[in-house]
């Protein structure tokens, strides 16, 4: 499986690594492919102060856990997105978060799922007719089938 990570999904693995999230994130390789916008790079680094803060971390610790939650995730640059795929993407993201328009676009070039954990965007597309969500806990179920699947 194919997913794209949203901003939200690396800073819940940055804030807690040990949880559910980290653990898909660092755990999953062999079933799910993680992908990202670039765009993804820079709301982390904007926000380096605001994840130290609310972690009690110095900020050299969310270097060190930014690289170990992100290195299973593949970025690709917006520029390799069509102007067609940014269109879509602008008009399901408008009126509900315009900040995830880079996500959903790169979902539509990939054809794959968005993970995310934001509800009122996942209410958002949901209702402009994007059905290519997938949260945590069903990433989680998609696993444990696939691992016992593969251990019989």
């Amino acid at each position: 499986m194919r997913v794209v990570v949203d901003t939200n999904i690396v800073f819940s693995a940055i804030l807690n690594s040990n949880g559910k999230i980290g653990d898909l994130l660092l755990n999953s390789q062999k079933l799910i492919d993680f992908y990202s916008a670039d765009y993804l790079r820079l709301e982390i680094r904007n926000h380096y102060d605001k994840l130290s803060q609310i972690s009690k971390q110095p900020t050299e610790m969310i270097f060190d856990t930014e690289y170990y939650v992100t290195k299973e995730i593949e970025f690709i640059s917006e520029e390799q997105i069509s102007e067609s795929n940014w269109k879509i993407a602008y008009n399901l993201v408008k009126g509900v978060d315009i900040d995830d328009i880079a996500f959903v676009a790169l979902c539509k070039h990939l054809r794959c799922k968005l993970w995310t954990g934001d509800k009122i965007l996942i209410k958002g597309l949901l209702k402009n007719g994007f059905t290519n969500v997938i949260t945590t806990d069903d990433l989680l179920k998609y696993r444990t089938k696939k691992d016992i699947k593969n251990s019989r």
